[in-house]
């Protein structure tokens, strides 16, 4: 991810990151830029799949997700560089979680590489920017994520490195675009196993698209779409995308009879906590219905939790619902092999990429 990501920097360098971040992307009047932004995008895609009928979710929902994550962060329009990144970040996605073996034929040797590369690209836009920047006596020409790091100051009034800027970019893109792709291509396989939850989604996203008169919604109006934000959250916790998180013990504490010394390391298993029946009544069942009631602190961690929760929590929460929106009121589709077999690495998904029929209501 690069040393100096925000996934990896401790203290003063990880608040600081982390709050210009969360305030580029998940504050009120960012996601309502960003809601209006990626919009146009979706709805064209869900037309082009409605004429491709038959297509693996997982591979067309990761092509806008890229897109989007693209235009936002790096000003990237579709075309060969976002090709090569798709390529390259599926690479080095799948060394993240594999044992660190640095020699050819590796798993990690192959991510390392990939992770090389994206460097040498970003670097290149990087400089395109500051060009830019010369020629046009404007600070931020675009004013995506990556202008922001760039500008960033801190208090004693030190911008970052450019190697600061590149770890950060390239670290927030991953972590920006396969995760909102997993949610997303989970939603759709389990709407499709729960025909009952589509239809109480479809209701209430027909209502607000009357209401809007076919245009487009507003995070206002996400706010508004309570069974919406429910499906959201119980997609999330199914999906189970961060299978778990690590934490530093700052002390020596006794667990269920166990000591755990200080500065040991500890793996804490989300997919446990989210499917543990002491937590959530049938948890393998997907039932939207289990959010009239908030999950008892502790038991719900999709997000981690605490100074390192997800900067982009809402973000994610967001692109989900405006997903589900003009999905439902405008779409249906089945799994063309319900019973598919699953895959866990890099991430839990069906073997087959959730291939559906796809069609116009």
């Amino acid at each position: 991810m690069g040393r100096n990501s925000l996934v990896v920097v401790h203290g003063q360098a990880h608040e600081r990151l982390r709050s210009f971040v969360s305030n580029s992307i998940n504050r009120p009047d960012a996601l309502q830029l960003i809601a209006a932004c990626v919009q146009p995008r979706l709805v064209s895609a869900l037309h082009s799949w409605a004429q491709l009928g038959k297509f693996k979710a997982y591979k067309e929902i990761k092509k806008l997700t890229l897109q989007n994550i693209g235009k936002l962060f790096a000003s990237l329009e579709p075309g060969p560089i976002l090709d090569s990144l798709d390529k390259l970040y599926d690479g080095m996605l799948k060394g993240i979680r594999a044992y660190p073996l640095n020699f050819p034929g590796t798993a990690s040797h192959h991510a390392i590489q990939c992770r090389k590369k994206l460097e040498a690209i970003f670097r290149v836009e990087l400089e395109k920017k500051k060009k830019e920047e010369e020629q046009s006596n404007r600070v931020g020409t675009t004013n995506d994520l990556m202008d922001g790091l760039m500008q960033m100051i801190d208090e004693e009034g030190n911008q970052l490195s450019d190697q600061e800027v590149l770890d950060n970019i390239i670290s927030l893109i991953i972590g920006g675009y396969e995760s909102t792709t997993l949610a997303s291509m989970w939603a759709i396989y389990y709407l499709a196993k729960y025909p009952d939850v589509l239809g109480k989604l479809r209701e209430e996203n027909l209502a607000m698209w009357k209401k809007k008169k076919g245009d487009f919604i507003t995070i206002e109006d996400v706010s508004e779409l309570k069974y919406t934000n429910k499906v959201v959250e119980e997609t999330i916790r199914s999906a189970n995308v961060s299978g778990f998180i690590f934490r530093l013990v700052t002390k020596e504490v006794e667990y269920k009879g166990y000591r755990i010394p200080k500065n040991w390391k500890v793996i804490i298993w989300l997919r446990y906590l989210h499917t543990n029946t002491e937590n959530f009544e049938d948890p393998l069942c997907f039932n939207p219905e289990r959010w009239n009631v908030p999950a008892r602190p502790g038991t719900y961690l999709v997000f981690g939790g605490g100074p390192r929760i997800c900067a982009g929590n809402m973000l994610a929460r967001m692109q989900l619902a405006i997903l589900l929106h003009h999905l439902s009121v405008g779409y249906k589709w089945e799994l063309l092999n319900p019973d598919a077999k699953m895959i866990y690495l890099p991430n839990p998904a069906p073997a087959d990429g959730a291939e559906i029929a796809f069609s116009k209501i």
